[in-house]
């Protein structure tokens, strides 16, 4: 019978230097204390075995069909396209904070953080606390680390236990080891290098043979773990969270998509995927996506034409000025500096230009004949310049000219601006958010004509837009998951999520010009290697707070009616 006591699991109350780069302490908030009911002796205390086989992609996991990883599969949530990482050291390092590349810029392999293009170099160094430290904060259990790499050992020096190994036998070997010997041990990861150094003698393909050996290899010593965890002495009164993954698939230099599983023996199979289209809804003034280092690229200045298109979808008519897509100075009445796109109230779409800053005019405003509404559009901006005293601005609404004639812009000057190119609300005059989702965010180095602008408008295939060669940035912005906007071109850079948003899955309400992926299930879970994180914290019976910054999502919790029984 099921007992109805409460155990009270009162927490300390400690001060953690959360952020290194601060100079002072700074308090992480405790998870309220948690109240469980008593389970039957049979439900286990739980823990967590984490593996990762670096460098092994999922399609050629997949291709090969390991014993054990296959096996496991049949009661795991599963995937075979994890989303891929920076490097090693990004990768581990996201795996281990529950936080996106992007926002802990480790990319090195002294695991040290480095400022990349498209990030802001003048923004404070965050150092963001590994899992261990929140798992050993909240629950009196011990950790392990096996890695034969010493930069990770290093970066890991507060696991309670972290053998000095060389080679992933030995890896396998100390594995078993600490499995025997220590009851107390309450989350354990452990690291395999063999299959990406194979990879970098023949190829990362299931057809080269050093590859597929190496991956059969360390498949074996997947299942010698696994023996041993069975065998331990508690295992019955255990219930064991494993999770099988990899820091990214290919190499450190060329990562690819890689695989996570996810396994527990009560688990039903599902397989992780993205489902339909997931664009971030955009609705309040502090969510945004930032591009603060462009190295000038979409530097609109004097003399440049230079076209800007995105599928907006609002959610509402504002009832101030709003703004949500600029690379401009907040206005403040007549001044700016830059472009901004924004709503009037009652719904039109309004352009403003200024040159304030570059001894130009302040302000000049362009507003849309028709408005938007609440339906996906496409929206256009073309800025042409043709001499020193013309330099002509149109706008379009799917591919509908809005105004009578150009708007000449050239007494403004120089619109350019150290101020990021952003989607998302600015704060000043601008102080109505509107509610929004964006797609298919395009930048050309040129002005597009109204042929070429209508010609494209349902393309789904960009690289056959007819000036391809002028694109210059080209941002789907329907990742899914993380803190990424990723730049699909060979020229560019990423867009950096901060602030208060959220993903949505709006299923096949998507504008014309894209590619969902397939409409496979009500779920839309994109995997990436920080949901490990939060898997991790969400399996200890953590709560995952704000403090954490995590980007990692703890998708166990759809599921829950498998295992809270």
């Amino acid at each position: 019978m099921k007992t109805n006591n409460k155990i009270y699991n009162i927490l300390l109350c400690v001060c953690t230097i959360g952020v290194l780069g601060y100079s002072s302490c700074k308090k992480y908030a405790n998870p309220p204390a948690v109240y469980e009911d008593l389970k039957p002796l049979n439900a286990g205390q739980r823990k967590i075995l984490v593996i990762s086989i670096d460098g092994l992609t999922g399609t050629e996991l997949q291709a090969v069909a390991p014993t054990n990883i296959a096996t496991l599969q049949k009661n795991s949530k599963y995937t075979y396209n994890t989303l891929k990482t920076g490097s090693d050291a990004a990768g581990w390092v996201s795996m281990l904070t529950g936080t996106s590349s992007v926002k802990h810029q480790i990319s090195n392999d002294n695991f040290e953080r480095t400022a990349g293009s498209g990030v802001d170099e003048h923004a404070p160094i965050v150092s963001y606390r590994n899992v261990f430290d929140y798992i050993t904060q909240y629950k009196s259990v011990k950790t392990a680390f096996v890695t034969p790499w010493l930069n990770l050992r290093n970066y890991m020096k507060n696991a309670d236990f972290l053998p000095v190994v060389s080679t992933d036998l030995a890896v396998k070997d100390s594995t078993v080891s600490i499995l025997n010997s220590q009851t107390a041990l309450g989350t354990m990861v452990v690291n395999f290098r063999d299959v990406e150094a194979a990879g970098d003698n023949g190829g990362y393909l299931a057809t080269n043979a050093n590859y597929k050996n190496a991956i059969v290899k360390s498949d074996e010593y997947v299942g010698n773990i696994l023996t041993a965890l069975k065998a331990r002495k508690n295992y019955a009164n255990e219930d064991w969270l494993v999770i099988v993954t990899s820091n990214h698939g290919g190499s450190s230099a060329n990562p690819t998509n890689g695989f996570t599983l996810v396994y527990n023996p009560v688990f039903k199979p599902f397989e992780l995927k993205k489902s339909g289209f997931n664009p971030v809804l955009f609705n309040n003034n502090s969510g945004r996506a930032t591009l603060s280092n462009d190295n000038n690229l979409y530097d609109a200045g004097e003399t440049k034409s230079f076209t800007v298109q995105m599928d907006v979808k609002f959610n509402s008519v504002p009832t101030g000025y709003a703004s949500f897509f600029s690379k401009s100075t907040n206005l403040s009445s007549q001044v700016i500096t830059g472009w901004q796109w924004a709503l009037y109230p009652g719904g039109k779409w309004v352009i403003t230009v200024g040159g304030s800053l570059n001894g130009g005019k302040g302000k000049t405003e362009t507003a849309s004949a028709d408005a938007p509404g609440t339906d996906w559009h496409k929206l256009t901006m073309t800025v042409e310049y043709v001499n020193s005293t013309t330099r002509n601005l149109n706008m379009y609404i799917d591919g509908k000219r809005q105004t009578t004639a150009a708007t000449n812009i050239s007494a403004n000057k120089s619109l350019s601006t150290t101020e990021a190119f952003r989607v998302g609300h600015r704060t000043g005059d601008n102080d109505t958010p509107t509610s929004f989702y964006g797609a298919n965010l395009s930048y050309f180095n040129t002005a597009l004509s109204e042929a070429v602008i209508n010609s494209n408008l349902s393309l789904k295939d960009i690289t056959k837009h007819s000036n391809y060669a002028n694109l210059i940035g080209y941002w789907p912005m329907d990742e899914g998951t993380e803190a990424t906007f990723f730049n699909k071109l060979p020229v560019g850079y990423n867009m950096s999520l901060s602030g208060v948003y959220s993903w949505a899955n709006l299923g096949s309400a998507y504008p014309p010009g894209t590619t969902p992926e397939p409409i496979t299930s009500t779920l839309s879970i994109p995997s990436t290697v920080s949901d490990v994180s939060a898997l991790a914290l969400y399996w200890m019976n953590i709560n995952i707070l704000a403090d954490f910054g995590f980007d990692g999502k703890p998708y166990l919790k759809n599921f829950e009616l498998e295992f809270l029984k």
